[in-house]
């Protein structure tokens, strides 16, 4: 299954070894879905803890009523679901809004490839440097005219 992977750069460029970069996952979390508040604060977006902390909390009050207890499980499972499918893009929105830069998208399989394909496109020192050429003799390299046969074959010398 394909899954697209953000990339994002840190704050007043990369630096030499791109430690720094970071690679989201754009989808589905199980964590967030499952542990939505402390999934969002072990990821520091600290005020949407807080709201779904106080959602969860609202919603498992009415959920220990007996004639509101369809309204507290909505309101939980809601607030799970929606922090399972939007939490990545929350955590990219803050780090844009701390000065990150969205630099590439990549759609693959794993974060594995999502790396080996954006880093293969990211010049490197190496890259900058001209490589040494060779110094070509052309002399050396000029076609020889004669009775030279090629790949085992007669030679042509012109005529029959």
């Amino acid at each position: 299954m394909t899954s697209s992977y953000l990339v994002l750069t840190a704050p007043g460029g990369t630096d030499t070894n791109h430690e720094k970069t970071r690679f989201i996952r754009d989808g589905f979390t199980v964590l967030g879905f499952l542990f939505p508040w402390i999934w969002l604060a072990f990821h520091r977006l600290w005020y949407y803890a807080i709201a779904a902390f106080l959602l969860q909390s609202l919603g498992g009050a009415l959920a220990d009523r007996a004639d509101l207890w369809p309204v507290g499980v909505a309101i939980t499972f809601g607030t799970s679901l929606l922090v399972a499918l939007e939490g990545q893009n929350l955590r990219v929105r803050n780090l844009v809004a701390k000065g990150w830069d969205e630099a590439d998208l990549v759609s693959v399989d794993s974060l594995r490839t999502a790396e080996e394909i954006y880093f293969s496109n990211v010049p490197t020192d190496a890259d900058s440097r001209a490589a040494p050429s060779p110094q070509w003799d052309p002399t050396s390299h000029a076609p020889r005219h004669g009775s030279a046969t090629s790949l085992g074959l007669f030679g042509f010398d012109g005529g029959r």
